[in-house]
């Protein structure tokens, strides 16, 4: 029996990111039904909040139901995209933390530094992140809902 594909994922990185980006796309292209890559598509200069927010669109509107994103240190759209209402994101360079991170807080944004980690680690940390599914335990989904309040109405003065 074959593995099921992953779910419909959206990808994008700036120009630092887009080696390990275009590496991504390629090796995981035919095990998803909708690979959506929201660019960069070269390594002239360009600014990371731009592919946070396009990656972002896709999951907002159900394009997709997990993204990745792709800058230099990780740091950068990882910042970008917890601004956006809906987006739960986190730098991910081991595959513990990509698979926890979505089993216990319902990360659908993983964030990956294309100069931190090499290709072979970011294919297992995205396989992971790709693989795992949420489970709403009564603590995890305490906690996150505790989040939630907060993406809401903010922390008051």
């Amino acid at each position: 029996m074959s593995k099921p594909p992953f779910p419909p994922v959206a990808i994008g990185g700036d120009h630092a990111g887009f080696p390990i980006k275009t590496m991504l796309v390629e090796r995981f292209r035919d095990a998803t039904p909708a690979m959506i890559d929201c660019g960069t598509h070269s390594e002239a200069s360009c600014d990371y909040p731009d592919f946070a927010v396009a990656v972002a669109k896709q999951l907002l509107r159900g394009q997709a139901v997990k993204g990745i994103i792709v800058c230099g240190s990780g740091v950068g759209v990882s910042v970008a995209a917890n601004k956006i209402k809906g987006i739960r994101a986190a730098i991910c360079h081991d595959t513990y933390s990509a698979r926890q991170g979505v089993e216990h807080d319902d990360m659908n944004v993983l964030c990956i530094g294309g100069r931190i980690i090499g290709p072979e680690l970011a294919f297992e940390i995205v396989e992971a992140f790709l693989n795992a599914k949420y489970v709403p335990q009564e603590r995890h989904a305490r906690r996150l809902d505790k989040v939630l309040e907060i993406e809401r109405n903010g922390i008051g003065k």
